[in-house]
């Protein structure tokens, strides 16, 4: 099976909060903090209420803000990624300048997002495949059989 896609900031998104705890959590982090920020605001303590609200804004703002910052300073973000999947590997190459080969038993797990795949290998590595790049219901449920039999159920 034969898949396209150009990457968006919102794909690297999603694979950073499967892969990053810190991604995962930021956003409920952030709802304490203004919580607590309001609170503190009711109490009295102007200055500290602002203050703990700003940090919420802020907090909430760092992960599509940084995403997308990184997306757009790094070289092959924006460049199509192409993909074969069949019953020995997953591989997938932007243009001539990066190619990754990986057999299935590389990928100790995944997880299927409403965007689309994130991919975990054994080292640091994610792949985020989005639904996007096949090119119909029919190919996304192919490629989510493939990795349910060869890596196993979602995480």
């Amino acid at each position: 099976m034969d898949f396209s896609w150009s990457p968006r900031p919102a794909d690297w998104r999603d694979a950073l909060r499967i892969a990053v705890p810190l991604y995962r959590w930021a956003p409920w982090f952030a709802a304490v903090l203004a919580v607590l920020g309001v609170v503190v605001l009711v109490v009295g303590m102007t200055w500290a209420g602002v203050f703990a609200l700003a940090l919420a804004v802020i907090i909430v703002a760092l992960v599509p803000v940084g995403t997308a910052v990184n997306f757009h300073n790094h070289p092959l973000a924006a460049r199509t990624v192409t993909g074969t999947a069949d019953g020995h590997s997953l591989r997938m190459a932007v243009g001539e300048s990066a190619r990754s080969e990986l057999s299935w038993d590389e990928l100790p797990g995944w997880v299927e997002t409403g965007r689309g795949f994130v991919l975990r290998t054994a080292t640091t590595a994610v792949y985020a495949v989005p639904h996007r790049a096949f090119a119909g219901d029919e190919d996304v449920a192919k490629f989510r059989s493939l990795l349910v039999e060869h890596v196993g159920p979602a995480a």
